[in-house]
């Protein structure tokens, strides 16, 4: 199939571009390059655009003929959405109804959409199943839930069928470390931590450690890059084969806390840095883990690097070769 990738060249975007190719897909990645490399893409072919440019989007439409479009594009730090909310509502939200609208008009009838765990806010019940209400407590979230409605009216009113991946914390890097986080300002847990076994930070910020949580400090589900990656062929797969539009979270369905990982990371460094204790972040809640039970059943998703240590050690060696 040709394939559409919107932010494919950014992290995420760049290794299910690499998974999309090993599969033979005909890629084509639409990027501004604002956070994404060229150099990291391993497939495909790279056309530099904005989805503001609404004109330019719909002359590549018309031009490449996709049978599917995966949206990637996005911006999505939290605390970020929080002093700028503007600014993740055009993006995450507007420029998304641009994309869609383009789909509709050239009759690409199959989307992926990159969703988040955010949409969920504090989940009353943890793990966390797709029909739990959507309660985001930071504009990053809502404008990920807002996108998710619209998908839903739409795809009611016209035979768009979609899928909304909802991400929960994805980390790690390729295995060959080909490619990995390359954002200088990632907020990530686990790279900001190896970047501070590196020096490039003088210490780690804990932001809060009197959570409701056995440790106190607040408890993420971690997802490799790769296992993510294979969930969306796998749904591309699904809408090629005639499925109907879904919700899947994707993560493993257990968690760490964030002293656990920054413990982690220490002994598979071998470097005891800094870590500071600081007041919590807004936004952030207590724990946030999947059920993705209905990914692994409907999909027959199998994940084949839940190991907070592989995790960490592609994404260390990738840190390494990076930051040299």
């Amino acid at each position: 199939m040709k394939v559409l990738v919107t932010g494919g060249a950014g992290y995420i975007g760049s290794h299910i571009v690499k998974t999309l190719g090993e599969k033979k897909h005909d890629i084509v990645v639409y990027d501004n390059l604002s956070y994404g490399h060229d150099w990291a893409l391993l497939s495909g072919r790279l056309v530099k655009g904005d989805l503001r440019d609404k004109e330019y989007l719909d002359a590549v439409f018309a031009e490449e003929k996709f049978d599917a479009v995966i949206h990637m594009a996005a911006f999505i730090v939290v605390d970020e959405s929080i002093h700028e909310p503007l600014k993740y509502y055009h993006n995450n939200f507007v420029n998304t109804l641009t994309l869609i609208g383009a789909c509709l008009k050239h009759g690409v009838k199959k989307f992926l959409f990159s969703s988040t765990a955010a949409v969920y806010g504090i989940p009353r019940e943890i793990p966390v199943t797709e029909d739990a209400p959507l309660l985001p407590i930071n504009p990053y979230g809502a404008s990920k839930g807002m996108v998710e409605q619209a998908l839903k009216d739409i795809s009611a009113s016209d035979d768009l069928r979609y899928i909304a991946l909802r991400y929960f914390n994805v980390a790690g890097a390729d295995p060959m470390s080909r490619i990995g986080q390359a954002r200088k300002d990632a907020t990530h847990l686990i790279t900001v931590s190896l970047r501070t076994a590196l020096g490039i930070r003088d210490h780690l910020d804990i932001y809060g450690t009197d959570y409701p949580t056995p440790d106190g400090t607040c408890i993420r589900d971690y997802i490799h890059v790769d296992d993510l990656s294979n969930a969306h062929v796998l749904a591309l797969e699904y809408l090629v084969s005639g499925g109907e539009s879904r919700i899947y979270n994707c993560g493993y369905g257990h968690g760490y806390s964030v002293k656990e990982v920054v413990d982690e990371v220490k002994r598979v460094t071998g470097v005891h840095f800094p870590v500071i204790a600081t007041d919590r972040r807004p936004g952030d809640p207590p724990a946030l883990i999947a059920d993705s039970s209905k990914l692994r059943q409907e999909l027959q998703w199998g994940p084949q690097h839940d190991n907070l240590e592989y995790i960490i050690r592609t994404a260390w060696d990738w840190e390494k070769k990076y930051n040299q």
